[in-house]
């Protein structure tokens, strides 16, 4: 590893996804606050893959990278759309929720205002010194720091008897590469329960049974082990889940308490847009009118083998209905996965040794100020701490506030405003110090917040 750099960043960030540019993004005019933030690819790029005309994000513009800690910085999605001239467009269109090419178009924007970003830079391991300062070592560079935060994200994931599948399958994440090929196939399968799978099927929809798009009587099916096809849930006393004060409460359950919330409320975020849903919906009913479509929507069922047949140029599925226990076996020409992501590798931290704390299962034991170093505040996550942080992990709208909180930690001092109530829920029993009168409200004369 390279020599010891004399010069000492107040922190440096590892991964530019949406959470670590916007930390980047925040940190930039915080005029006593020496910061470079690294990452491996040559650019800023958001799900290239899934571009699809048309598609939004799932959340309002307002969660955009910096807005909700600081409305009034130029790296807003408002401010966007003024200097691109699309502003007024915009009012008009009257949604609330950008084009998924917005969003990315506007990340690009802000990246190429910032001095801060180095791209290019695969970070391999993070060390430390004897002074209480970190290494980050990336190839033959290394940058020296009091402060680190891990902003690594996701990555596709497959289920393991699926892994390494020969043949022409394609993860939901590289779609768009692959979407001519889809729809010159006799036969495409996708098999997933969210958002990317529904847009994916509704892409190829069209063209079931028409020439040139999967060829004439072609046929799609979308294979989920959800017991139905999940329309995210949207109401606003739902959406209080992500919030600090249920954040409080999630990260101080058991263990497995976390566990068993995470799995039963993936549906909440994971799920798929009710407009979606529905226009899926609206299209089969309207390509029915001229008679029955080649194509299944199969719920409750898995995927459990597949196996790629050169000679024949099919896929051999083994499919099985968890609530009658029948199998099946169907036949299809190009595969897609459609099966999520998953957190990126952490090793990079491995060097810290028991300086970095781990749950009972191996993970990142990510403290409710987001650092995982057992109190020592010098190793920061983000988007790497659904286990313990629950809904606002992966939420684009809580990543302003987790920054906003990260810096507040690192500089000692709150940079933006760090809401602690937004909620007029009360999780948990409620007592009397708790009862105040609004979110956002201060407490009464006496009272303390809770």
């Amino acid at each position: 590893m390279s020599a010891v750099p004399e010069h000492v960043h107040d922190l440096v960030g590892v991964g530019l996804g949406p959470f670590g540019l916007g930390l980047a993004a925040l940190s930039d005019p915080v005029d006593d606050l020496d910061t470079v933030f690294l990452d491996a690819a040559d650019a800023f790029r958001w799900h290239p893959g899934m571009m699809i005309e048309g598609a939004t994000i799932q959340v309002p513009f307002l969660a955009d990278l910096v807005t909700m800690a600081d409305p009034t910085s130029r790296f807003s999605f408002l401010a966007w759309l003024k200097q691109t001239g699309r502003l007024y467009p915009f009012y008009v269109r009257e949604s609330f929720f950008p084009l998924r090419v917005e969003y990315d178009a506007y990340c690009r924007w802000v990246a190429d205002q910032l001095g801060t970003l180095r791209w290019g830079r695969r970070v391999t391991a993070v060390t430390d010194l004897d002074d209480g300062t970190l290494l980050v070592h990336a190839g033959d560079e290394t940058w020296r720091t009091r402060h680190v935060v891990l902003s690594t994200g996701t990555e596709p994931a497959v289920p393991s008897h699926l892994n390494g599948l020969d043949g022409p399958v394609v993860h939901s994440a590289d779609y768009l590469d692959a979407r001519d090929r889809l729809r010159d196939a006799p036969s495409v399968t996708i098999v997933g329960s969210g958002q990317s799978a529904a847009e994916i099927y509704r892409d190829l929809l069209d063209g079931v049974g028409r020439e040139g798009v999967a060829g004439s009587g072609a046929r799609l099916d979308w294979v989920t082990r959800s017991p139905r096809f999940f329309a995210m849930e949207y109401t606003k006393l739902t959406l209080e889940l992500t919030s600090p004060e249920y954040t409080d409460h999630f990260h101080g359950l058991p263990l497995a308490e976390r566990d068993r919330l995470g799995r039963e409320q993936r549906s909440l975020y994971k799920g798929i847009s009710g407009d979606l849903v529905d226009d899926v919906h609206e299209t089969l009913y309207r390509r029915s009118v001229d008679g029955p479509l080649d194509t299944a929507l199969l719920t409750e069922t898995e995927l459990t083998d597949a196996t790629w047949d050169a000679d024949r140029g099919l896929f051999t599925l083994a499919l099985r209905h968890a609530q009658l226990g029948t199998t099946a076996v169907r036949q299809t020409a190009a595969l897609v996965l459609a099966t999520g992501y998953a957190p990126r590798s952490t090793s990079v931290l491995d060097p810290l040794g028991d300086q970095v704390e781990r749950d009972a299962r191996g993970r990142l034991a990510v403290a409710r100020d987001h650092s995982v170093d057992g109190g020592r505040g010098r190793v920061f996550v983000q988007n790497g701490e659904e286990h313990t942080h629950g809904l606002t992990a992966p939420d684009l709208g809580m990543g302003a506030w987790r920054s906003s909180s990260i810096l507040a930690s690192i500089t000692g001092r709150e940079v933006y405003p760090v809401e602690r109530r937004v909620a007029f829920q009360t999780f948990g029993l409620p007592t009397e110090e708790s009862r105040v009168g609004s979110p956002g409200a201060p407490a009464a004369e006496g009272v303390t917040v809770r």
